[in-house]
């Protein structure tokens, strides 16, 4: 008598995460493959700031979880950000396909999804980042830089106060988020003209304060436009300033040639000359 051969249990789905970028214009950025990957999820998880754009996701899912609420007044933002990991890791662990949402480029001054990317891949998850029009490609466009032709150095603005960092002020200077300069706390979400005027100090080591500067914040609305403000350096202290605005310095000198190494490129060239000719 044959013993009827029962067909195999399925094994559990496992879960798995996706961290996607919407870009910076609502709608305008979103990729076909960061579309795909919020409607394919069973949760979504969205590390968005604007009502408006919460809706507009949520004709896309019908699980569209905000991580907004886990901020609050007086509470660390990187303890919120711990937060939103475990959030997410909790349905990834449950055998869901979690994405994650956030504006621009979800791997650009956004800590959350790095961590709970490498979380997840360490605990033997599939994880993926998904990348998105960020703020600085925008910023790219709409002030018609060219980063290749002069050099381009970005910092976060705090980070030329905490540590010894070396500017050049023969290529372009991006400051992010110079609204939270000098915040060690990590509790306030502005901080005053006295932190900026800290700034504007350092900066004047190496730019003359009458220098331009240039206030930036990409569109996040079709109707908007990209919002462009132009100062001096011994301004900015007292100009109001957002988190999200981004501050330009161009370049103060010209680039000045390093005639040993044109000698030795030089000398270089008549070597591969004189091979050639062999």
């Amino acid at each position: 008598m044959n013993t009827p051969v029962l067909p195999a249990p399925e094994s559990p789905r496992r879960g798995r995460l996706a961290c996607v970028g919407l870009g910076m214009t609502l709608g305008s950025h979103l990729t076909p493959l960061a579309r795909s990957h919020i409607e394919q999820a069973d949760v979504v998880f969205a590390g968005l700031s604007d009502g408006v754009v919460e809706l507009w996701l949520e004709r896309m899912h019908p699980d569209v979880r905000s991580l907004q609420p886990y901020y609050a007044k007086g509470k660390s933002r990187m303890k919120t950000y711990r937060e939103w990991v475990e959030l997410m890791m909790t349905e990834v662990r449950a055998g869901k396909r979690v994405c994650g949402v956030f504006y621009g480029h979800p791997g650009i001054f956004a800590w959350s999804p790095h961590k709970a990317i490498e979380m997840a891949r360490a605990e033997g998850y599939e994880a993926h980042m998904e990348p998105g029009i960020s703020a600085e490609d925008c910023l790219y466009a709409d002030l018609g830089i060219d980063p290749g032709r002069y050099g381009c150095q970005h910092f976060e603005a705090s980070q030329l106060l905490f540590y010894e960092r070396r500017i050049d002020p023969a290529g372009y200077l991006v400051l992010w988020q110079v609204g939270l300069v000098g915040d060690r706390s990590l509790v306030r979400f502005q901080t005053g003209s006295a932190y900026r005027e800290l700034l504007v100090e350092l900066l004047g080591r190496d730019y003359p304060l009458d220098h331009p500067v240039i206030v930036y914040r990409a569109a996040t609305l079709p109707i908007d436009q990209p919002r462009i403000r132009r100062l001096r350096l011994s301004e900015l202290a007292q100009a109001p300033l957002t988190p999200e605005e981004t501050v330009v310095l161009p370049p103060a000198y010209a680039l000045k040639a390093n005639v040993a190494m044109h000698a030795r490129l030089e000398a270089l060239d008549e070597l591969d000359t004189a091979s050639a000719l062999a």
